[in-house]
């Protein structure tokens, strides 16, 4: 009776699914276990996307957000490169990394269940084909192994290992249907192995050692145990000889075969010599025609490691034009450390005989197999590292492109308005074979004037003496017309787009017009006058995007809106290009040759993550948006939203044709979600209007403040954590307009003073730091007799000797009580108080 199926045949548990072996990430970055782990947690525990995570739970996952390119380098130069990277925006590559090795792991356990079900189905039905129990329980052993190494496979690579080994074991046919429910398993074109394997030899190929999975181990751990039949090989071979194989050396060859393809398949055999001699391949190439010399990349003997950018797009161009041949070879002892590698597990201290089949086996498992499919690894593997490296540098083309802030803001352009601030007025000049289109934007990018001119260009003649004279075209009125049109509208920036060098005519004639504005009659002329791409005009010229938005205009016109709006906002140009239609794949943005390597998906899915995390760092004003819908265009790249819920939500913003007073009421009025909500409206500026409810609440939605932290903000807004301001008190003032301390002056001390009034009463007087001190008659004393006035005593001038009775800091100025004894005509210690 055939063995059952293991019971343990459902789907592979994924629930570790949390703790991926994460590869491919930066140096100093893989080892980040718990961050990654929090991060996956959050992401699709709680649903909030990468912008979200980044902004508002950067304290989770930090050491996640530090840049890649900026690890290892010392404390005080990361510092620097942290405290710069708060003035720029930042490319979250890290969290993008993790969350794209983390979906192909989902998808690989996905791949593992489905192939599981599959191998059980394939298993039964093999079983029930088969009646030798010895037989039978062999490929009961290699099911389980298999099973075993589908289990433990961690990337794709691992699971096509599984797979070859499952299909050589299990070779799978066409099913067709018979009918009533039956079905018979059709058969492909036998191999080699197949025949040898319905020939018997799989026994004699089983006397050779243990099974290729015990082998594996027993590479890996450098031991074997064997014992060698006592029958010689050739012995035991002619006991198989049947007609397909008529002679004990046809016999051995097929076993050798078995045996070799069954190493090769082998997943621990496999990885065993992938990770220790893949990156040690070397790569050379030679000539096969006199223009394969002029290849700038002719290499010999280039390890793989050192392949890090497209030069193997190069190489594989010229391989495909037949002008260069191209080789792998392992180092020069290569392939023999490789083959000893492999001896130590299977020589034994049995027979010669049985050893030398051994070392054929090995050479044909090594030459014939791995080698070949360890070549065709290394090619594969240098081709997709080196369209990583063309991928990565496309993104950092168009995140220089789409991270630009608007052009420069004149101040006479800035527009006192509480619904938006006020970019440059724009002035956009394309030139073209038929005529020069000439375009005035205002600072929102809405087409106000258009001016078509005769193309400026240049005109060679010759002069008869042997010289040539360049002649520029363009006539008087239609300068003037051109000068009528920048004095009319006086834009902030003018753009001319960089096509033909005629256009450097046209800026010439720009500056002379913005020299003449500003001498001649007193406006302003434009601030600067620049070049642009027209690269993206042209694709936004042809797209249907433009024919929504500029209905009845010409080409030219809206080449020339797409050159004006680029200089104002390029991240709104640039996405207004990724709708449905895709058009922004047909921009070219490198200059290398390959960049038709990169698929469509590839490059969107590289354009989406740039524009995810640009558009979220910069935001998006709704109202801004309503009354000038080309700004909605990167409504799509918000978090939490995509195309289709950000297009629902644009259609009923617009249809509604009223501005939000608050955040909140993209949930009350236009049905957003509130994880959706969460994830989206801190990128999501709403400017506060006076009809707001709540000013703190208004106040806010014109941040970055999350609605999660408005109570938190609000009371601290409200409670101000500092005391309250007092003003200074009667001695501090005292101390701060006189310089002096209480020691300097204070009841008791004796001080020179000098009378500058004096009275019956009293004597006014001004002491030598110059404070106002008052001596009453009733305390002065000379002669003990008090009834005389002080103006028969003291005389203006006089210089006196007091003490210090009392200090009146209450007044100012500030003065002092005196009192006085003359000490001339009295001997005494010091004057007392009278």
């Amino acid at each position: 009776m055939p063995k059952s199926v293991p019971k343990n045949r459902t789907a592979i548990s994924s629930s570790d699914h949390f703790s991926p072996k994460i590869r491919q990430l930066p140096p100093g970055i893989s080892h980040y276990s718990a961050s990654r782990r929090r991060f996956l947690e959050i992401h699709h525990e709680q649903k909030l996307d990468i912008p979200f995570i980044a902004l508002y739970r950067k304290e989770e996952c930090v050491s996640l957000l530090q840049d890649p390119e900026h690890i290892g380098y010392d404390d005080q130069h990361k510092q620097d490169e942290i405290e710069k990277a708060h003035l720029h925006l930042k490319w979250h590559k890290v969290l993008w990394a993790i969350r794209d090795l983390h979906r192909d792991w989902l998808l690989l356990q996905k791949r593992k269940s489905d192939l599981r079900l599959l191998y059980d189905e394939r298993f039964e039905e093999e079983s029930r084909c088969i009646h030798d129990e010895t037989r039978l329980t062999l490929i009961h052993q290699h099911f389980e192994s298999i099973v075993k190494s589908l289990k433990s496979a961690e990337s794709e690579t691992e699971v096509d290992d599984v797979h070859t080994k499952f299909e050589l074991h299990f070779p799978v046919g066409v099913q067709i249907h018979l009918g009533g429910g039956q079905c018979k398993r059709l058969k492909t074109e036998e191999s080699i192995y197949s025949k040898c394997r319905k020939a018997g030899l799989w026994k004699f190929a089983s006397k050779f050692g243990n099974s290729s999975e015990v082998f594996g181990f027993e590479v890996s751990l450098d031991s074997t145990m064997r014992m060698d039949p006592e029958e010689t090989p050739e012995e035991m071979a002619s006991d198989f000889t049947c007609a397909e194989f008529e002679t004990t050396q046809t016999v051995l060859k097929g076993v050798r075969h078995m045996a070799a393809l069954e190493i090769s398949c082998e997943p621990l055999m496999r990885n065993y010599v992938r990770s220790k001699y893949l990156d040690s391949l070397e790569l050379s190439t030679h000539p096969k025609t006199p223009d394969g010399n002029a290849i700038d990349s002719i290499v010999q003997r280039k390890p793989l490691h050192r392949f890090d950018d497209a030069q193997r797009l190069l190489l594989q161009k010229a391989e495909k034009n037949d002008l260069i041949s191209v080789t792998f070879e392992l180092p020069e002892d290569g392939p023999n450390k490789l083959l000893s590698d492999f001896e130590k597990a299977s020589v034994s201290k049995s027979a010669q005989l049985w050893n030398e089949q051994r070392k054929l086996i090995l050479q044909d498992a090594i030459y014939d197999f791995l080698l070949p499919l360890m070549e065709k690894e290394a090619r594969s593997l240098l081709t997709s590292r080196a369209k990583s490296w063309l991928l990565m540098e496309y993104g950092n083309v168009l995140w220089n492109k789409v991270s630009m802030t608007p052009a420069y803001q004149h101040k006479k352009d800035k527009i006192k308005s509480d619904e938006a601030s006020a970019a440059s007025t724009v002035m956009a000049c394309c030139w073209g074979e038929a005529e020069t289109t000439l375009v005035m934007l205002d600072s929102y990018g809405e087409l106000l004037d258009v001016l078509c001119i005769s193309p400026f260009s240049w005109e060679s003649y010759y002069t008869g003496d042997g010289n040539y004279t360049v002649d520029r075209l363009g006539t008087y009125d239609e300068k003037k017309r051109v000068w009528k049109f920048v004095a009319d509208h006086q834009p902030s920036v003018v753009v001319i787009g960089a096509v033909k060098m005629s256009c450097v005519l046209i800026r010439q004639y720009m500056l002379s017009v913005k020299e003449k504005l500003s001498t001649g009659t007193g406006a302003i002329g434009p601030s600067r006058i620049v070049f642009g791409d027209e690269s993206l005009g042209r694709l936004y010229e042809n797209s249907q995007t433009s024919s929504n938005q500029l209905p009845g205009q010409s080409g030219t016109v809206k080449r020339a809106v797409a050159l004006g709006r680029y200089l104002q906002n390029p991240l709104a140009m640039v996405a207004t290009l990724c709708g449905p239609e895709r058009a922004i794949l047909s921009w070219k943005l490198l200059s290398s040759p390959f960049e038709d390597v990169l698929t469509p998906d590839e490059k969107y899915k590289m354009i989406e993550q740039v524009m995810v995390d640009v558009t979220n760092q910069v935001g998006l004003d709704i109202n801004l948006a309503i009354n000038h819908q080309w700004f909605f265009a990167p409504l799509q790249f918000i978090s939490g939203l995509g195309p289709r819920k950000a297009a629902h939500l644009q259609q009923s913003l617009v249809t509604s044709g009223c501005a939000l007073s608050e955040r909140r009421e993209l949930v009350t009025l236009h049905h957003l979600g509130e994880k959706v909500f969460d994830n989206a409206v801190g990128f999501l500026r709403v400017r506060p209007s006076s009809s707001s409810s709540n000013q703190f609440t208004a106040l806010f939605d014109d941040t970055r403040i999350h609605p999660e932290s408005y109570t938190l903000a609000q009371e601290l807004a409200k409670e101000d954590p500092r005391k309250e301001w007092e003003e200074p008190s009667v001695d501090e003032v005292f101390h701060l307009a006189t310089g002096l301390t209480d020691d300097a002056i204070c009841e008791g001390r004796t001080v020179q003073a000098r009378v500058y009034s004096v009275s019956f009463v009293g004597a006014n007087c001004v002491t030598e730091v110059g404070l106002v001190g008052t001596l009453r008659r009733e305390d002065y004393s000379d002669d003990g007799r008090r009834s005389r006035g002080l103006n028969k005593k003291l005389k203006t001038g006089d210089v006196i000797t007091c003490k210090i009775k009392t200090v009146q800091k209450m007044y100012f100025p500030f003065e002092i009580v005196l009192s006085y004894e003359e000490r001339i005509q009295r001997t005494r210690p010091s004057p007392p108080f009278i």
